[in-house]
């Protein structure tokens, strides 16, 4: 089943809710929240990381109807750098390969508001960080996939048979150039970042670090741009 991104009406977004892992991801996006005055759809923090979000998900009795989520990607492939912001077709679990297409109406809108800004990607969502640029283009080859997050999939999947509509908007924030620092041992099982292990793993591998501190800044710049450009078109409705 494919996903036509050209057949639908410029609607009103509408959102409910906008999803957003914890920390700087969480505080960019709320930054371009407080630059609007009118109308706003709640902006809500969620862990890092699959077994997280989906523990966090199951305990909402009451899910919003109508999803975005957001943050930061790292690519898969030579032709998404950092700076590039991509709309999710579908996501794909990197553990058993299922894949879970977005909502097509909300994410026709999400697309077409960006105009010319942003590219459709499919996703693939990790339960540890992947740290090194062979292993990027490795599991982009594999599974056929753009961008990798860690939440992306477990957010579809908690909600597939409640009828959420959503749609995901990433900003790329490293690409398949150069290896990251090891972050898997920076991340807890609550899906928050531990700072010690971060800055330790940081100090092994200055260079990376720097890299990935460069990209995250410049990513999350854009990712606040992007945030008060949705928020400004939900209220719009």
């Amino acid at each position: 089943m494919s996903l036509n991104f050209n057949d639908e009406q410029s609607l009103p977004l509408a959102l409910d809710a906008i999803l957003v892992p914890q920390g700087a991801e969480w505080q960019a996006v709320s930054r371009g929240l407080s630059q609007i005055n009118s109308s706003k759809p709640v902006v809500l923090p969620i862990p890092i990381g699959f077994q997280a979000v989906s523990r966090e998900l199951k305990k909402w009795q009451q899910p919003p109807q109508k999803v975005l989520l957001m943050g930061l990607c790292g690519s898969l492939s030579s032709r998404y750098r950092v700076g590039d912001v991509v709309v999710y077709k579908s996501c794909i679990q990197a553990s058993n390969g299922e894949e879970i297409l977005c909502d097509r109406v909300l994410s026709n809108q999400v697309y077409r508001s960006l105009a010319s800004r942003a590219a459709l990607v499919t996703g693939l969502s990790t339960e540890i960080p992947i740290c090194t640029a062979k292993e990027k283009l490795r599991l982009g080859n594999l599974y056929q996939a753009d961008v990798v997050d860690m939440e992306g999939f477990a957010v579809l999947s908690a909600w597939k048979s409640k009828q959420v509509a959503t749609a995901i908007i990433r900003v790329v924030s490293d690409d398949t150039l150069y290896d990251l620092p090891n972050l898997t041992s920076a991340i807890t099982e609550s899906g928050k970042l531990r700072a010690f292990p971060l800055a330790t793993s940081f100090l092994r591998q200055p260079l990376a670090a720097a890299r990935l501190i460069r990209g995250s800044l410049r990513g999350l710049k854009i990712l606040q741009q992007v945030a008060v450009n949705q928020i400004e078109l939900n209220s719009c409705c």
